[in-house]
């Protein structure tokens, strides 16, 4: 067979794996609390997200922007079941992860504005979030960049013998480098308390995972090195939890463990990215996907909020999310005195603060040459 006609097929999308919605079975009190708090806090990074790529259109924020629009569901599952002790390594696609995490979200929003009151201090932008008091060590900018640190975070938990865990989230097209195979070739072998996340939304950039990855089901990649994985359904929460729960388990109790969510992206890769790659029929198809507007269904199906309280929740939520934008605008741009300030957790004798374009080395004086 040609290449030329194996392409079709390999446009295909990876099957998912069909999820027990929560509501099939008699719901009890419980899981319409965690399904409303969860719908609460999703609706919350969604209106986040959108804030975001407005001040972003407008010049407000600086850099890169990558957005969780339509990953709410998957960010939401996923954090909730880490415990206040355990580690989350991210990629740059993390302010959802952070709002989730328990970071202010002022302190987010005024990291994306560059301002001293974010969480790094308005030298990390969109990309480079950081908050060891919440367990977040970043935000990485480089692809699969957070794998050989976070497996190396895993090791050290071992080496002092913590009960703590460390999560690490990563793309689809992360599985298709160097670091991600050794990363998980090392701690099967050394059994590290790892859980290693694949948010699959379909696309590394623009190309179809069945493009990119001789196995499209993603999380089979655990079969090579014997560690034990699950696809869940990263549309719903209660799905992601419940795989995430039994992931960070394993996890505890001294095995790495592989979790792919599949989910969908809303939007292009970065706020500037049209994605004209994608057909009509699969943005419509994405829309229909909308894991906020599925949550928003499953609470009215389930006759525990109906149009007007929800549409008070949403009204409130963005109340809120103004307040967080205004407390960002409001924030100090950061002085350039403080660059390298966090460049090393404690002092390094001679290290550099040498701004761009300034010399390595004084300039010895020109002879004959006055200033």
């Amino acid at each position: 067979m040609t290449a030329a006609a194996r392409t079709p097929a390999r446009r295909q999308r990876a099957t998912r794996t069909p999820a027990r919605r929560a509501d099939q079975d008699q719901p009890t009190a419980a899981l319409i609390s965690t399904l409303q708090d969860y719908y609460r806090q999703m609706l919350f990074l969604r209106r986040f997200e959108e804030r975001a790529q407005r001040d972003y259109m407008q010049a407000l924020i600086g850099g890169y922007c990558h957005l969780n629009l339509g990953e709410e569901a998957a960010v939401v599952g996923l954090v909730s079941q880490l415990g206040a002790e355990d580690y989350l390594f991210t990629n740059y696609r993390e302010h959802g992860y952070a709002i989730a995490r328990g970071i202010d979200p002022r302190n987010v929003m005024a990291e994306l504005y560059g301002r001293v009151d974010g969480v790094s201090k308005g030298w990390g932008g969109s990309m480079h979030m950081f908050d060891v008091t919440h367990r977040l060590l970043g935000g990485y900018g480089i692809v699969g960049g957070q794998l050989p640190i976070a497996t190396g975070a895993a090791l050290a938990l071992q080496y002092q013998g913590l009960d703590q865990v460390v999560m690490c989230t990563m793309g689809d097209g992360t599985t298709a480098i160097g670091a991600f195979h050794e990363s998980l070739n090392l701690a099967a072998l050394w059994e590290l308390p790892i859980v290693f996340v694949i948010v699959n939304n379909g696309l590394g950039m623009g190309t179809a995972t069945a493009r990119a990855s001789a196995q499209p089901d993603l999380h089979k990649w655990g079969d090579a090195y014997q560690i034990e994985s699950v696809r869940a359904d990263g549309l719903d929460p209660v799905a992601t939890a419940e795989a995430a729960a039994h992931a960070v388990g394993v996890a505890r109790s001294g095995r790495p463990y592989l979790l792919e969510v599949t989910t969908e992206r809303l939007r292009g890769h970065s706020v500037v990215d049209p994605a004209k790659y994608r057909t009509p029929d699969e943005v419509e198809r994405v829309k229909a996907n909308d894991p906020v507007a599925a949550l928003a269904s499953r609470l009215v199906a389930l006759g525990v909020q109906d149009a007007g309280a929800l549409e008070a929740l949403d009204r409130e939520i963005k109340g809120h999310v103004d307040e967080v934008a205004a407390y960002a605008a409001a924030s100090p741009s950061p002085d350039t005195d403080t660059l390298f300030d966090y460049t090393y957790a404690t002092k390094v004798p001679n290290d550099s603060r040498r701004l761009p374009g300034q010399a390595l080395y004084p300039q010895p004086a020109t002879p004959g040459r006055t200033s």
